[in-house]
Formats: structure tokens, C-alpha cells, sequence
């Protein structure tokens, strides 16, 4: 028996799925809200694709289920209604323009902040709507907002 393979990482946390709800639900609304383990999420339901990330965005905790989705350079973000801050949906990763500033003429280009924004398995099976959370163990932005003080959903 090899032992390393054996071994979990201790600040890896396994989650079971949690049923959220009808696909039918968010199919007719595009979105929403679930808590799932102590988490509260967000649902999208976005070009025949379900992505689900943290409810509150990394930069001040501003409600991302209230915020609009738009293409920027090709991608699918959810626009933070507090601040406008870009987070792709299918990632996470916040995207800022920049232009180089040695070159007056050059125009912004889009660029990645990196992933900043925790986001989780979606899936269907027989019209249940199951979120799976991260199961990644590196920190994330939107750790700090996800549990705590900064609830949104009622219980």
C-alpha cells in the first residue's frame, strides 16, 4: 500500500452536493441564491451554462446576485453592482483594463488580476439543481466574505 497516496490534505475539505433547487427555477430567473454547508452561493444560469460562485465579491463584499452579466474580451463576467469589478463566470478571475503608459497611443488591453473570486461544481441530474463547494485548497479573495458577519440570504 503506498501511504502518500493515502494521506488527505488536511486544508482540503471534501463537500457532498447539495440539491439547490429546480433547473426549471433557474432556467425561468437565471439566477439564484442557495446556502450550502454554511456558504451562501450564487447560481447562474448563463448561455445554456450553470456556473456558481461565492455571493459576496472579493473586493468589498458587494452582493454579486444583484450585479449584470456582460461579455468582456470574449468572456462571460458578472459586474459587481457596488464597484463594477469583472469577475468571469466560468473562473473566477477578476479582469481590469490596462494600457501602457510609456505609450500614449496604445489602446487598453484586458488583463487578469488572477482568480479572486472561490467558484463551485454545478450539476443537473433528473431537474435537481446540486452545487459541490470548491474543493481547492489555495486562499481566495472571497473567503474572507463568504461565512460570518457578511450574510445576505435570510434564513
Amino acid at each position: 500500500m503506498d501511504h502518500k497516496s493515502s494521506l488527505q490534505n488536511p486544508e482540503k475539505k471534501e463537500y457532498a452536493s447539495v440539491c439547490v433547487g429546480r433547473e426549471d427555477e433557474i432556467k425561468k430567473r437565471n439566477r439564484m441564491t442557495a446556502v450550502v454547508h454554511g456558504r451562501e452561493v450564487v447560481i447562474f444560469y448563463h448561455q445554456g451554462q450553470y456556473h456558481a460562485m461565492d455571493i459576496r465579491c472579493y473586493h468589498s463584499g458587494g452582493p454579486l446576485h444583484l450585479g449584470e452579466i456582460e461579455d468582456f474580451n470574449g468572456q462571460s463576467c458578472i459586474v459587481c453592482p457596488w464597484h463594477k469589478f469583472k469577475i468571469t463566470l466560468a473562473t473566477g478571475e477578476g479582469l481590469y483594463q490596462a494600457k501602457n503608459p510609456r505609450d500614449p497611443s496604445a489602446k487598453p488591453t484586458w488583463c487578469s488580476k488572477g482568480i479572486k473570486q472561490r467558484t463551485h461544481t454545478v450539476t443537473v441530474d433528473n431537474g435537481n439543481l446540486y452545487v459541490t463547494l470548491s474543493k481547492e485548497p489555495f486562499k481566495c479573495d472571497s473567503d474572507f466574505y463568504a461565512t460570518g458577519d457578511f450574510k445576505v440570504i435570510q434564513s
